[in-house]
């Protein structure tokens, strides 16, 4: 009887490690789905039905975002010329707490999906004289314009999270890292389980 219980008891725990983090994802993923097509959609208060009950579509919000998104991407690289760009800059220059969210947000999203994407250089960095070393990514290669020669600037994700910090080392504690830095990020943020297969 305790072995049965035992066996039953062992592919619990197995079926728990497949299932959790499928169903954890999914999860994530369908809340924030349905959350931001419920901000952005507006077939309920555009349309009624033949009651004159508001008519919500689903998917709507989503499909809104992707249309936004698309002609954004159209008129910045078709239209907008380098003087309207130069004025939008002056112009949110002098909205400051708008134009710091902004500017952070843009520089974010510019790091994963720009031309110049900055977490693509994994590091292992020496940070103590015990030979302590963390995995980072450089995104600095030059401080001199902070009177920091011989220094760079590596940000260290944080396991479990997506937060992380900077760092300013000397260059020669820094060693690159022979793997892709998209692996290195996962087995970083996982805490050092995953990504190195």
């Amino acid at each position: 009887m305790k072995s049965l219980a035992r066996a039953l008891l062992n592919y619990f725990f197995k079926g728990l490690i497949v299932v959790v983090p499928i169903g954890a994802a999914a999860f994530l993923i369908f809340w924030a789905v349905s959350s931001i097509d419920g901000a952005l959609n507006l077939s309920d208060v555009l349309w009624t039905d033949s009651h004159g009950k508001p008519l919500h579509i689903p998917g709507l919000g989503i499909l809104n975002v992707l249309v936004i998104i698309m002609i954004a991407g159209i008129l910045v690289t078709n239209v907008i010329t380098d003087p309207i760009k130069r004025w939008t800059k002056r112009w949110l220059n002098r909205l400051p707490f708008f134009n710091f969210l902004y500017s952070s947000i843009k520089d974010l999203t510019e790091a994963f999906v720009g031309d110049e994407k900055k977490f693509s250089e994994a590091v292992i960095v020496e940070v103590n004289e015990f030979g302590l070393k963390k995995i980072g990514f450089l995104v600095q290669k030059d401080l001199n314009s902070l009177g920091l020669p011989g220094e760079v600037a590596v940000y260290f994700p944080y396991s479990y999270s997506f937060a992380g910090q900077v760092v300013i080392v000397a260059k020669d504690k820094v060693k690159p890292i022979d793997k892709n830095a998209a692996d290195m990020m996962k087995f970083v943020i996982s805490g050092g389980v995953s990504g190195l297969d």
